[in-house]
């Protein structure tokens, strides 16, 4: 789908203009947005006198966030990101000074409510490409708190899991790796446009207005935020994960060491059993009338004394 939105020299706002006009209307600005395009409504993109390279980056790649500038126009490759699982989609904004162009292929209602408040808003609407601009990119980076403190709320809840007993740690386990999986392709989005916003606000190309030039820095230090919020959950998974192997190696070894201990124990139980059961015929303590008794006392003492000798020695704790 394709959508315009124009605002004209009399304070008019006009939706809908067919893509031919825009350029031979007398307007103050236009916003075109290829929402979710069909393969024959992208190739319109080339309607407009965009660099072949901007037009390219628009149509055939997935980009890491960038800003590329061009002789009256910049290119803005942006992230939004998809929840459950986390998925960035690249959202691609050409601006210029008296035009926007938006290129999607997923619908974002952040874009949406940019678009109402655009047509709705008399206010705004005197702003023009920069507001759009800016508070597009604003909607976007705010998108992302969410899903950050979904995953930081999720880290929250393992770590109390830790401070109990439970006995299915392999479940556990696979969780902690699923956040860090998710927290890892959050922060694969959120550090690439931390660096645009910062060649943002640092460069010498674009000229922003005093407000303008608050609001960018305000998103940058979102970016920040997000950065601490994704590093503090990754090192809290980490230190998750270092928990459940040590308990594992924990229990492990307490069931080792039990083992180890009822082996010990048997061991002479098992050489006396073993020298009387050969099937000599001239063994003197055959003829025994109690030797039978005897010998199982004998086994009996010797594991009881080795017993309450690894008691003594913190074997059992």
């Amino acid at each position: 789908m394709i959508r315009t939105l124009a605002f004209t020299k009399d304070k008019q706002i006009v939706e809908n203009l067919p893509l031919e006009d825009l350029q031979l209307t007398d307007l103050d600005w236009y916003w075109v947005d290829f929402n979710a395009p069909t393969k024959e409504e992208a190739t319109k993109l080339e309607h407009f006198s965009f660099h072949p390279i901007a037009v390219k980056d628009c149509l055939h790649f997935f980009q890491r966030p960038k800003l590329s500038y061009y002789d009256d126009h910049t290119l803005y490759v942006l992230h939004a990101l998809k929840k459950s699982p986390v998925i960035a989609q690249e959202v691609d904004l050409i601006a210029g000074d008296r035009f926007v162009v938006t290129f999607h292929y997923h619908e974002h209602k952040q874009i949406d409510e940019v678009w109402e408040r655009m047509k709705n808003n008399g206010t705004v609407q005197e702003k023009g490409t920069g507001y759009i601009t800016y508070k597009l990119m604003d909607k976007l980076v705010d998108s992302y708190f969410p899903i950050a403190q979904e995953l930081e709320d999720r880290v929250t809840a393992l770590e109390e899991k830790t401070r109990r007993r439970h006995r299915n740690l392999h479940t556990l386990m696979n969780e902690v790796f699923a956040i860090r999986s998710q927290l890892l392709d959050l922060r694969h989005t959120i550090w690439p446009m931390r660096d645009l916003f910062y060649r943002i606000l640092n460069s010498h190309r674009l000229v922003f207005t005093e407000e303008e030039q608050r609001h960018y820095s305000n998103i940058y230090d979102h970016l920040e935020k997000l950065t601490s919020m994704v590093e503090s959950s990754r090192e809290m998974t980490a230190d998750i994960r270092d928990n459940y192997l040590s308990i594992y190696s924990h229990r492990a070894n307490s069931i080792m060491m039990t083992l180890t201990v009822i082996t010990t124990i048997f061991m002479p139980l098992t050489f006396i059993a073993g020298i009387y059961g050969m099937n000599f015929e001239y063994m003197p303590e055959l003829k025994w009338k109690h030797g039978y008794f005897i010998i199982l006392g004998l086994m009996a003492f010797i594991g009881t004394i080795m017993g309450l000798w690894f008691r003594k020695k913190g074997w059992f704790d």
